[in-house]
């Protein structure tokens, strides 16, 4: 059964003072609530679009449209329900919180372990490695780039931790037998996290965005004769 699609401003303020429940669609992703969860934190967007004459459009069937991705709303409402905390996707729903401005929400999410872990740990240890995000913009480019009629793409990815590491790098480069010009080269950078801690940050950040990756050691065996270095690893894209 269809909602009444009510246009006008002053027969969606009569449709709010019939009735408490309030039919939502936010971005496609349908959610029915009462009035008052809306209005629960007085100083909210929710709360102000909500208070007296609604600010908003409506679709087809007659639902208030907030056009916003609605995939995390369903926590945003939990919360203002029974003031629980989300377990999975935090990090996504602050980022909610925030546009919403439900204070104690965004208060409350910024003291959880994964939030403060996040923020105050790895991403602040990310601004010590030079060039962090451009070379992970860099390193789907390229992947993408070479994906054409292939299941996996293999990126070479050069880390220097030292400064003394960096002293090595031409030597490093030149051992190598892949395209020297597509290595993509982090460090160095003055922090306590390790070189793990960097591969684990960009498995993170590209898996993210919804790619798959692997990341293994480069080995190069070029005889005794040779000196290796370990500074290389490949990134490894799986595509299907």
């Amino acid at each position: 059964m269809s909602l009444p699609d009510y246009k006008s401003p002053g027969k969606q303020a009569s449709l709010l003072q019939q009735s408490p429940v309030v039919q939502l669609n936010i971005g496609g992703h349908l959610f029915c609530t009462s009035l008052s969860t809306l209005r629960k934190h007085p100083s909210s967007r929710l709360a102000d679009v909500f208070n007296g004459q609604p600010k908003l459009r409506t679709d087809t069937d007659g639902r208030y449209f907030i056009d916003r991705d609605g995939t995390h709303f369903g926590a945003i409402l939990e919360f203002l329900r029974t003031e629980r905390l989300p377990t999975e996707n935090v990090l996504e729903v602050h980022k909610e919180a925030v546009h919403y401005n439900i204070k104690p929400l965004i208060k409350l999410l910024e003291g959880t372990p994964h939030f403060f872990g996040e923020a105050v740990g790895r991403q602040q240890f990310l601004t010590k490695v030079p060039n962090y995000k451009e070379n992970i913009e860099v390193l789907i480019r390229i992947a993408r780039a070479e994906a054409i009629a292939t299941r996996h793409t293999t990126i070479i990815v050069c880390v220097l931790r030292t400064e003394e590491d960096l002293a090595l790098y031409d030597s490093a480069i030149n051992s190598l037998e892949a395209d020297k010009e597509s290595v993509v080269t982090f460090g160095p950078w003055k922090a306590a996290p390790n070189v793990k801690d960097l591969l684990d940050c960009i498995k993170i950040d590209i898996e993210v965005q919804g790619y798959k990756v692997n990341i293994v050691p480069h080995i190069t065996d070029k005889g005794f004769l040779f000196k290796s270095y370990d500074y290389f690893y490949k990134l490894i894209f799986t595509w299907w």
